[in-house]
């Protein structure tokens, strides 16, 4: 199956043009990847022929506007939704051969709002995934992923959702989603809703993890509006416009180098510049 997943995204653009690292290229199945998925719902075409590769322990961005796709695309990888066309791969396997709560319950997900349960505590919202793989030492794992999403579990674990703030709900929501120590994350605009400060404090807090590798390596997947957050945190940028991939590019190959005219014009409108890139090239990417 791997090997036709490769040939099929080698003849749609080759392997520089996704994005493939030494281990696709030796075989070693990649983390995550999408071959010629379609999916529409009615007349709108929502995803339309993507494909891509996610390489070991990297941080992918799906940026674009609205309807470009990105949330759909995200969501195809843990089973949220399901493609018309295509194969989606996760750890080497179709996700259609994957039973979908097996599959959510090994990938970290963070949505938009947090998603925590509202008549949980903090404690039992962390626990939950633990706890339903049947785990020895769930309220560890729970206080250790609070610890480290920088809440003090004797502070917090005993609180009500409703007790906290937007900032503290989200770094709930992600160490929820770490808890079990996942190799994969998916992250949907986890901190849009934010106000400016809480949400620059949520970024960086979101790059040093990546960085320290505090819950050891993981592969994550940031859907994002903004560029600029999207080159702050991921190593690779991918541009959808339409359901269309326009491009997938570092943030410095972006910039130098955009393929399309609409990926120039969105540069343009964010005013993007290299110096914007610099976060990225200073933390260093995934390796190739």
């Amino acid at each position: 199956m791997e090997r036709q997943a490769r040939s099929h995204l080698a003849d749609a653009g080759g392997q520089a043009a996704l994005g493939m690292s030494g281990e696709e290229r030796t075989g070693e199945a990649p983390p995550l990847g999408a071959e010629n998925v379609f999916k529409r719902y009615g007349a709108v075409a929502a995803l339309d022929g993507v494909s891509l590769v996610v390489r070991s322990g990297e941080c992918l961005a799906l940026v674009g506007e609205s309807g470009s796709g990105k949330t759909t695309l995200l969501r195809c990888f843990n089973r949220l939704v399901d493609p018309d066309e295509g194969r989606v791969v996760v750890g080497g396997r179709d996700v259609m051969t994957l039973h979908p709560v097996e599959l959510r319950r090994g990938i970290g997900y963070v949505p938009q709002d947090g998603g925590l349960l509202p008549h949980w505590r903090v404690g039992r919202n962390v626990e939950l995934v633990p706890l339903l793989l049947g785990r020895p030492g769930a309220e560890q794992s729970a206080n250790e992923a609070l610890r480290i999403v920088g809440l003090d579990p004797t502070t917090f674990r005993d609180r009500w959702p409703r007790e906290l703030s937007g900032g503290q709900r989200q770094r709930v929501a992600i160490a929820r989603a770490l808890a079990a120590r996942p190799r994969v994350m998916l992250l949907d605009e986890p901190f849009g809703a934010l106000d400016a400060i809480t949400r620059a404090e949520l970024q960086e807090s979101f790059a040093r993890l990546r960085a320290e590798r505090e819950v050891g390596a993981f592969t994550s997947v940031l859907v994002t509006h903004d560029l600029r957050e999207a080159f702050l945190l991921a190593d690779r940028v991918a541009v959808l416009r339409r359901g269309r991939l326009e491009q997938m590019a570092t943030p410095m190959d972006l910039i130098a180098r955009p393929a399309t005219a609409y990926v120039r014009a969105l540069l343009e409108r964010a005013r993007i510049t290299p110096a914007d890139a610099a976060p990225n090239v200073a933390r260093g990417a995934a390796p190739e």
